[in-house]
Parts: structure tokens; C-alpha cells; sequence
């Protein structure tokens, strides 16, 4: 299922965090090039982009960024990539990183990856194909607590709230990391993120914390329920364990 060629997307991986909860695993190592069933995280992520029909990627990279820009240049040596650099990725967080690939995205739509997520390629084909023009893939089917994003939605799946902070009692779901973002709403979000990223205190925002903005001002953004699909987010041990298990054989 390729994508429209009238609707062009770019990828868009964040991956400058040091991964610090996953110890020492990413002492020496990227955690976006950690294997899971013998396959780096990142090599699968743009395997999956490539199999939708993105050929576009933009890599923001901060820790250990080396190891990463030499991965990508011996395993995808023709990949149309943009790296950008968060050269303050140990003080800020993902809505820093973000505001960063506004230049090397333009003016286009992109979907944009939170590079420690390990998913089935089915997840990125329904994302694609759906209707909404802002979209978050969200699971039901998971135990929340105060690390996952939380989302609120309407009798329209439309988005109400989307932070760790939401009472997982009202949460629809967790949002897994995976967005679908149109231009319009793009020249907002990098907007919202560059006013957010003047104010030391927003610093360590997430990236959510500026969908959160726009949704209140009247941007739309919907839920894509993604339940019963295989996939991961890798922030702790069991995480990783997890993940080795749940693709093993899925290469």
C-alpha cells in the first residue's frame, strides 16, 4: 500500500536521547540501534517506512550520533536522509528535538517517529491510508501508568488531551509514538514549538505538550486505534525483553 502521490510524506525520527533508563545497554550504543530479534530498532523503523512508500527521512540525532549517521551510511547507502543535530539533547527533550527539523521537513506532511518504537508494519500502513489529516496511533489494549502518553478523546476520536499527566481512569488509550501531521497543521506545530523552546522552563517539554496547544485553539487532531497490532516503545530492561520477545521471528 504505497501512499498517494499527491500526499507525499517524510519520516521523521527523533533520536538524540541517551536512554539513560536502559543502562548500560546504551553505554556505547545508540538506544535506536540496540537488536531486537537480530534487527536494529532504526533499520527496521525505515525498513517499515521504505515498505509504505516514504523515501524522504529526517534524523534528528544528539548521543552518539556518530554511531548512528555510520549505521545509516553502511546499511541504507542511497537513502535520501537529512541529519540535524540537537546539540543540547542532554538538557532538553522530544519538543526540543522536533522544533529542530522544522528546515529539513518544509513545507510538506511527515509522520514523525519517536525512534525507540518497534512496531508491526501494518501499524504505518493504516496510519498512512486513513482519512485524518492529523492523526495519533493509539492502543486500548495496555496497562497505563504515569510513564505512558495518555489520551483523552470525543464520541469523534477526536483528541481532547494527550500528556502522561491524564488520569489513566479517563485515558482512551496510550499514544504510541507515531504520528501522521499535515502541512497546515506543521507551519502551527513549529511555531507552537519554537515559542515553547524560548522559555527555559520548556526546555524538557515533550512534544505533545504543543499538540496539547494547538488542539485548544482549535487544531484537530484524531485518534487511530491501532489495538491488536505488535508494538513496543523501549524505555526500560523489560521493555527491551518485551520487544526481543513479541518480534522474535518477525524479521
Amino acid at each position: 500500500m504505497n501512499q498517494p502521490s499527491h500526499q507525499p510524506f517524510k519520516a521523521v525520527i527523533l533520536a538524540a536521547g541517551v536512554g539513560s533508563r536502559i543502562r548500560p545497554l546504551t553505554d556505547d550504543c545508540p538506544k535506536s540501534l540496540l537488536l531486537v530479534a537480530g534487527t536494529p530498532i532504526l533499520e527496521r523503523m525505515i525498513g517499515n517506512c521504505q515498505d509504505c512508500g516514504i523515501t524522504e527521512f529526517v534524523l534528528v540525532l544528539g548521543y552518539l550520533q556518530d554511531r548512528i549517521r555510520a549505521f545509516v551510511s553502511d546499511t541504507f547507502p542511497d537513502l535520501q536522509v537529512t541529519f540535524v543535530v540537537n546539540d543540547r539533547y542532554a538538557e532538553t527533550n522530544t519538543g526540543y528535538s522536533l522544533m529542530l527539523a522544522k528546515q529539513a521537513v518544509g513545507e510538506g506532511s511527515f509522520i514523525k517517529f519517536d525512534a525507540d518504537v518497534v512496531f508491526d508494519p501494518e501499524i504505518l500502513h493504516r496510519l498512512i491510508a486513513c482519512d485524518f489529516k492529523n492523526a495519533l496511533c493509539i492502543d486500548q489494549d495496555i496497562q497505563l501508568d504515569a510513564e505512558e502518553v495518555k489520551v483523552v478523546v470525543d464520541d469523534h476520536m477526536l483528541i481532547r488531551k494527550a500528556s502522561k499527566t491524564v488520569d489513566p481512569k479517563i485515558a482512551f488509550g496510550e499514544s504510541i509514538g507515531i504520528e501522521k501531521i499535515c502541512p497546515t497543521t506543521a507551519k502551527l506545530l513549529f511555531s507552537e514549538l519554537n515559542l515553547m523552546m524560548s522559555q527555559a522552563g520548556h526546555l524538557e517539554d515533550y512534544y505533545e505538550a504543543a499538540y496539547e496547544w494547538l488542539i485548544t485553539r482549535g487544531t484537530k487532531f484524531h485518534a487511530l486505534e491501532i489495538t491488536g497490532l505488535n508494538w513496543t516503545e523501549i524505555d526500560t530492561h523489560e521493555d527491551f525483553a518485551a520487544a526481543s520477545h513479541m518480534f522474535g521471528g518477525k524479521q
